[in-house]
């Protein structure tokens, strides 16, 4: 079994499918264009969904490609031997022609000859369907594997968790066979599969679709079952070549080179760092080539998480000036024999990026000084409240507070770091039963920017219905902000509209957005605001979204945080709904989109 590299793994697949009568069809977008149910294409089937319940495919009944694919929900892990965000996928279909029979055969041949892969029998186990209430045992496949030569001892049959797959909660789904490969690292190969061995790794995956899942879970047989298979390209490149790593393969070589570092010399934790910077910005690069842009919603969002999660690390790694330019085009190049549309693209992929940085490192830059002049002003000593507010404010992440620190030669305490995250995940305390208590669950950006949103609300509400208008609670998740304020009477159609043009009129003036820790007494006399009948400690935390230019005050309010800098990255404020709540007090429910 010789090496391998990437382009040649492509190709060799191509040609081996279109040899047994596949049509050779392009990679989709990974924007998909007929699936509302997820943000990117995260398997090759997404794409092909229509024609696995039916409908007729221009290539025929038997397609084959290398598909683009984003994953966004292992991105905690991305950073080991075997997680990332972007990933080629290299599938074979059949609509209702061929079946278990002759895919998993096609899989045996590609895998073991020597004129494809060449991998020795021996290295090789498999899992097939246990079966459950829904679906029968797969037998079939099980069987079929024995007669092409793989032992009894090397198959094991595993629950729907591990051996059934469907892309989203609905659609065409079915058993599958996993092909496992025993990793080259000098153990001896044992002769039965232990599903918990880490040696034996997932290379390839025959899905058979005989159901339709709908949105009762219940299952029906399709017209004609289909086969839907999916190999990962880096995973497959990482076996076969005897590397411990994907970022140890040749599609990452040359962008450690960019980065000038070297996994040798680096800890751990530096290795994982600088793994998620080529992740992510590959990733970055490859969604932007897709027409995807950095925004606070949806796609835009992944996206902007994902550079500015690279960027953080970029800083905690102190990279040379340019590395991501350098790193994207690094990428490009890197990629270019198989996706020339990056290099069509690359003009703009430069330009959307670089942006992004721009904006983030002023952000950073920002809290960089605050760092400062907290370290000063606590005697050369940071507590876990200076780096929670430099976190709220500042959008300061704790790794970055804690590395600066670190290199200071201190610690922060993170229990009080934490303490102070809790402490602030409700924005308010209610005093009385049955009102619910106003938080965030949690705080990411929608939900930072929903939180500012509502402060501009509150304002708007007292504007257009008079200043008896109190707040009495909120909750705000990552779909939308639920508030509870003191009226009398239903809201009109031109109040809603109002208040929303209020509010649009602000996020679009891009106001600024201050924090202060105040005396109570001090910040009443300020007319900052807050819950209704909610009693406050001595010293408060007050947000107030003004004008800079003119010294207008918007809104200031007392808050725990945290909020948006400039209101113009909010997005467009809707009202969704307006009811009764309790005697005296209304329910707004808003999103921003």
């Amino acid at each position: 079994m010789s090496k391998i590299t990437a382009q040649e793994l492509r190709t060799k697949y191509l040609e081996f499918f279109k040899s047994k009568g596949h049509t050779i069809i392009p990679s989709a977008s990974l924007v998909p264009s007929n699936d509302a149910s997820v943000l990117f294409t995260t398997a090759g089937m997404h794409p092909l969904v229509p024609y696995l319940l039916g409908q007729q495919h221009p290539g025929g009944k038997r397609v084959t490609n290398v598909q683009k694919c984003i994953r966004t929900g292992d991105i905690d892990e991305v950073g080991d031997n075997i997680h990332l965000t972007f990933f080629e996928m290299l599938g074979n279909w059949s609509f209702g022609d061929y079946f278990k029979k002759e895919a998993i055969a096609w899989s045996f041949e590609f895998l073991t000859s020597p004129q494809w892969l060449g991998i020795p029998l021996k290295r090789l186990a498999i899992t097939c369907f246990a079966g459950d209430n829904d679906a029968p045992k797969d037998e079939d496949s099980a069987e079929i594997w024995k007669s092409l030569g793989i032992s009894e001892s090397r198959i094991s049959f595993l629950s729907k968790e591990k051996n059934w797959w469907i892309a989203g909660m609905t659609g065409p789904c079915g058993p599958d066979t996993e092909m496992h490969y025993w990793i080259d690292d000098g153990h001896p190969i044992p002769e039965k599969y232990d599903v918990n061995e880490p040696r034996w790794v997932e290379i390839w995956n025959d899905v058979f679709m005989q159901f339709e899942q709908h949105e009762d879970n219940s299952l029906t047989p399709l017209p004609k079952p289909n086969v839907d298979t999916g190999m990962g390209l880096e995973r497959v490149l990482t076996v076969l070549n005897g590397r411990q790593s994907i970022y140890d393969t040749e599609l990452f070589k040359p962008m450690w080179e960019v980065l000038a570092l070297d996994q040798e010399i680096l800890s751990n934790e530096e290795v994982k760092k600088a793994r998620i910077i080529l992740d992510h910005v590959r990733a970055a690069v490859f969604i932007v080539s897709d027409g995807v842009e950095p925004s606070n919603k949806d796609r835009g969002y992944v996206l902007r998480r994902l550079l500015r999660r690279a960027m953080v690390m970029g800083k905690l790694l102190n990279l040379k000036l340019h590395w991501l330019k350098a790193l994207i085009g690094q990428v490009v190049a890197v990629y270019a024999p198989a996706y020339p549309e990056l290099v069509a693209g690359s003009e703009k992929i430069f330009s959307v990026i670089e942006a992004e940085q721009a904006k983030f490192e002023r952000t950073l830059e920002k809290g960089l000084k605050e760092f400062g002049n907290k370290y000063q002003a606590g005697g050369n000593n940071l507590s876990g409240t200076d780096a929670f507010d430099l976190y709220q404010t500042y959008g300061f992440p704790w790794e970055l507070t804690q590395e600066l620190a670190e290199q200071s030669g201190q610690k922060i305490n993170r229990d009080e770091f934490e303490a102070e995250f809790k402490k602030h995940q409700e924005l308010s305390r209610t005093a009385s039963a049955g009102q619910f208590k106003g938080g965030l669950a949690s705080h990411s950006e929608k939900i930072v920017r929903l939180h500012t949103a509502t402060h501009l609300m509150n304002a708007a509400l007292r504007q257009v219905l008079g200043e008896g208008v109190w707040q009495k609670g909120s909750n705000i998740t990552e779909e939308r902000t639920r508030f509870d304020f003191t009226h009398s009477q239903k809201m009109t159609d031109e109040e809603k509209r109002r208040v929303e043009e209020l509010v649009n009129g602000w996020i679009a003036r891009d106001l600024s957005v201050k924090k202060e820790i105040l005396p109570l007494e001090e910040a009443r006399k300020l007319n900052a605001i807050g819950v209704f009948g909610e009693k406050y400690a001595d010293t408060v935390s007050v947000y107030t979204v003004f004008d800079p230019h003119s010294g207008e005050v918007v809104s200031r309010e007392f808050c725990g945080g945290p909020h948006v800098e400039n209101t113009g990255t909010i997005g467009k404020f809707k009202i969704q709904k307006e009811e009764a709540s309790s005697a005296g007090v209304r329910r707004i429910k808003a999103i921003i989109e």
